[in-house]
């Protein structure tokens, strides 16, 4: 409860939301927050260290327009593509493609049953005689 009052770290966590590479590298490098909360307060929060984690504006208001187009002419919103883009940067390539197989292997099994039981029958057919020789 003390924490959420402390000025200090209210200011840290404003710094680190301006640093959005800073807690991507956090995350990927398993650094604890600790470190960087102390690394901060040794080195203040305008030394020339921080400035590599710094986003770029890139981006014009004028391209963020368009894709927020894009993204609604394919009924689609922003927020759900991140998260179909980070769900494929974890999919185990080979895992998936035993599933396709398997699954291949599983309609390809449907089809043949289907096939069977779609066939008429031809043993009560006579179209195909004519005569009848055996017949009584």
């Amino acid at each position: 409860m003390e924490e959420h009052s402390n000025p200090e770290l209210n200011r840290f966590k404003t710094f680190i939301n301006r640093h959005p590479k800073l807690i991507r590298k956090i995350r990927k490098d398993g650094k604890s927050w600790q470190e960087i909360y102390e690394q901060w307060i040794l080195l203040g929060e305008d030394d020339i260290h921080w400035e590599q984690y710094k986003e770029e504006k890139r981006e014009t208001a004028e391209s963020d327009e368009k894709k927020n187009e894009t993204f609604s002419k394919l009924d689609l919103k922003p927020d759900f593509v991140k998260q179909i883009l980070k769900y494929t940067e974890t999919v185990d390539v080979n895992k998936l493609q035993e599933q396709v197989q398997q699954l291949s292997k599983t309609i390809a099994t449907v089809q043949e049953i289907v096939n069977l039981y779609q066939k008429p029958e031809t043993k009560g057919n006579r179209t195909g005689q004519p005569f009848d020789w055996f017949r009584d």
